[in-house]
């Protein structure tokens, strides 16, 4: 069983290098991406893969570093009528890594526009496969504060850590 077959968890941020981890069993599969609530066209291009690599100041004035990854897909009806295989979108992805230094571990952004409508941010969960195809949600990524993500992290890390073991059954944080 590969990773395709055991990818379970949906609306998950992934990295670069985990989408490309769960699709290296793919080969000749239709990688269909999906957004808006509809399959993207089978004629879809990748137009443009990108690294970039960010600093910054949140408004909680901490010093925030990234790096991420930007995949632009055209979303346009082709000369074929079937979905671009998951392993050409995979030989894509290392013709640009040849040229181009992607950080696998990095933020996966995927950039989308049918040509007409403005492009719009989005974030990928983990490929699943059905009816021998290879799907990819496609969830609008949203702005956040990253001062209360922290705050809501620890304050979920606390709650495991209180709730989260047999040393903990009757624990008052857990109510």
């Amino acid at each position: 069983m590969n990773a395709l077959d055991n990818a379970k968890i949906q609306n998950v941020d992934i990295s670069l290098g985990r989408l490309l981890e769960t699709l290296a069993g793919a080969g000749e599969l239709p990688l269909v991406f999906h957004y808006d609530g509809r399959p993207i066209k089978a004629g879809y291009h990748v137009t443009e893969v990108k690294a970039g690599q960010f600093a910054a100041l949140d408004c909680g004035a901490n010093p925030e570093a990234w790096t991420e990854i930007f995949v632009q897909l055209w979303d346009v009806d082709g000369e074929g009528s079937a979905h671009m295989p998951a392993g050409k979108f995979t030989a894509i992805i290392r013709k640009v890594s040849d040229h181009v230094q992607l950080d696998g571990s990095a933020k996966l952004t995927f950039e989308v526009s049918d040509g007409v409508r403005p492009m719009q941010l989005y974030c990928a969960s983990l490929p699943r496969l059905g009816n021998h195809t290879v799907h990819v949600d496609l969830a609008p990524r949203p702005a956040s504060c990253k001062p209360r993500d922290r705050w809501l992290a620890e304050e979920a890390r606390k709650a495991a850590t209180c709730c989260g073991g047999p040393a903990y059954p009757k624990s008052a944080c857990c109510a």
